[in-house]
Order: C-alpha cells, then sequence, then structure tokens
C-alpha cells in the first residue's frame, strides 16, 4: 500500500507518500480500506516530533478514518467484509489501508458519505466523552467551548445545543469563523483577539458557566476557574498555551468545582470502545436526525497532505480537514 510517512520531524514537506508494507489484522481487529482521513492538531505535533505515537501504535499518522472493511482478523464479531465504517484509530489514517480494534469501528451514521464520516470519530469522542460522560452537561446548563471553529468546537457547539443547553458560548478568531459558529448554534460569540471571556461569560450567565471544554491549557486555565459557575466543571483536552500553571484552590472549593485533564489517543483499546459505543448509542442518533453534522472545511490528496497540514497550522480554517487517497 502507500502511505504519508516523515523523512524525519520537521515542517509539513517532511510529509511524503511512498510505499510501504500492507498492516495485517490481528485478533479481534479489522482491517480497512481508507476512503479519507481527517488532519488533527495532534498530526502536527508528532509531525514536528513533539507527541510520539503510545506503544504498539502505526507511526504513521492519522488518528481517524472512513472506508470499507476488507478483511477481518480471528476472533471478529459483529462486522463483515464489505461494510462501511468509520473508526478511531490511534495512528495509521494517512494510509491506503488501516487496522484497527472491531471495538473502535462505527456505522456510518444516515445522511452522512463515506468520506465526510472521516470527520466524526475524533471529535466525535473527544467531546462526547469530556462534554457528556465527565462534564455531563444538560439542558438548560451554560456551556463554554474555546476554539469554536475546529473540529472540536464546531462538533461540541452542535451537541450542546442539540441537548438544550444554554446559553452556549464559544471563543473564536475573527469574524469569519464567529458567523459560522452562530450558524451552529452558539448564542454567545468571543473574539479572544478583542474581549475578555471571563467577562463575557458572567455577563451572559450572572453567575458563571457550568460546563467549560478547554483546548489552551496553562495559559487559561486560572481564567477558565473564574468563569466557572458554582459546582461547575473544567474539562482540559490540550495544551496549545502550555503545560504547567498555578491552579487556585482556594476559588475551587468556594465553588465546589472540578477540572478534569483527559486524552483520548493514549487510552486502553477497551476504554475506547467504551467510548464508541457511547458514542453509538448518545452522539449517532443527533446525526442520524439530523441536529447535528459532520462540518468540514476542506478536502486534500494524502499526497498533498504537507497543504492539508498548512491549513490546519493557519487556524484559517472551520471544522474539519480531510485527507483522501489520489
Amino acid at each position: 500500500m502507500h502511505a504519508v510517512t516523515l523523512t524525519a520531524p520537521g515542517d509539513p514537506d517532511v510529509l511524503v507518500w511512498t510505499e510501504v508494507p500492507d498492516p495485517v489484522p490481528g485478533p479481534g481487529e479489522v482491517l480497512i480500506e481508507v476512503a479519507a482521513t481527517a488532519v488533527n492538531r495532534a498530526d502536527l505535533l508528532q509531525r514536528m516530533g513533539f507527541y510520539p505515537p503510545p506503544p504498539g501504535a502505526s507511526e504513521i499518522l492519522g488518528l481517524e478514518c472512513s472506508g470499507r472493511i476488507v478483511a477481518l482478523g480471528p476472533d471478529v464479531i459483529g462486522w463483515h467484509a464489505g461494510d462501511e465504517v468509520c473508526a478511531l484509530l490511534s495512528g495509521g489514517g494517512y494510509a491506503e489501508l488501516v487496522v484497527v480494534p472491531a471495538g473502535q469501528c462505527l456505522r456510518l451514521p444516515t445522511g452522512v458519505d463515506v468520506v465526510e464520516a472521516a470527520a466524526l470519530p475524533e471529535a466525535g469522542a473527544t467531546v462526547w466523552s469530556n462534554v457528556m460522560m465527565i462534564g455531563r452537561l444538560e439542558d438548560e446548563e451554560s456551556f463554554l467551548v474555546h476554539g469554536g471553529g475546529s473540529g472540536i468546537g464546531t462538533m461540541a457547539i452542535q451537541v450542546a445545543d442539540a441537548i438544550g443547553a444554554e446559553p452556549i458560548l464559544c471563543t473564536v478568531g475573527g469574524t469569519q469563523k464567529a458567523e459560522r459558529c452562530r450558524e451552529l448554534g452558539a448564542d454567545i460569540v468571543i473574539d479572544y483577539r478583542e474581549s475578555d471571556f471571563v467577562a463575557a461569560a458572567r455577563d451572559a450567565t450572572g453567575t458563571g458557566v457550568d460546563v467549560i471544554l478547554d483546548i489552551m491549557g496553562a495559559s487559561y486555565l486560572s481564567r477558565n476557574v473564574d468563569a466557572l459557575a458554582p459546582d461547575g466543571r473544567l474539562l482540559v483536552i490540550g495544551l496549545q498555551g502550555g503545560a504547567t500553571a498555578e491552579l487556585d484552590l482556594g476559588m475551587l472549593l468556594s465553588k465546589r468545582a472540578s477540572v478534569h485533564a483527559t486524552t483520548l489517543r493514549g487510552r486502553p483499546a477497551w476504554q475506547k470502545a467504551e467510548i464508541c459505543m457511547a458514542v453509538a448509542n448518545g452522539l449517532w442518533p443527533l446525526i442520524d436526525s439530523g441536529a447535528v453534522r459532520p462540518i468540514v472545511d476542506s478536502v486534500f490528496r494524502m499526497d498533498r497532505a504537507p497543504d492539508a497540514h498548512r491549513r490546519v497550522d493557519s487556524s484559517d480554517h472551520v471544522g474539519k480537514v480531510l485527507l483522501t487517497p489520489p
């Protein structure tokens, strides 16, 4: 098969479309002929040498894919050759073929084609496992997501809207992203370049935000805690603003608030399978109904992976940037 490989850690031009050995499914695994994959921030970090794959994972980039099952390993139940699926990966998506544990495969939602479906697994599993399973966001609770125009942000806004959260707030950079986020269900869009999200959150809610989904980490930690409502929940899923910061435990105690920090890629397969099952049972019906949909910014051929990485690195995209085999 062909895949995108790294000649060395570095800028996007180190990504090369080349021939590599075909993967072989082991016990409990399926082999997928890839229709599309998506570019995630984690891929950019791995390309630069800052985010190595977990032990046993493919060295090839790509944390999600969609396509058709072409072979089954031993002990696979519930899937058949020819099934169209999307899947949550630990790596390997930037390729014509990929192996994945069967428990991390999901059927294609109603009305979503096989290429669009590549935009769903990583964002869907991240948002559902954090906002719904850990954060327990409920109808009429307030919600804030940072990076509203990202793949995670566009998914989170739609999920919050679909379950009846209000108000829904997000931070963005620029008017174009702000308008798109409003179209997806955001009630209050805060341009982080011009406004203080803490003040905006207090103005909108009176008491603060019930659930915050954060991609920034250290640089936003104290302000996120400041923006939380009593009994609020802060969910940290990214470190774009650094990894180390001081936490005011006194403020956290006085609000009876909680801070959770999670990752998805390094979880054991059984945890990923549980999350995928929860996504199938909770999120997929919202997509089937049309209340939530994949937001695709652009599609590049895999042999143009450097251009796709530049698109994501620019932060000008809204939704997911996809890659398809040439």
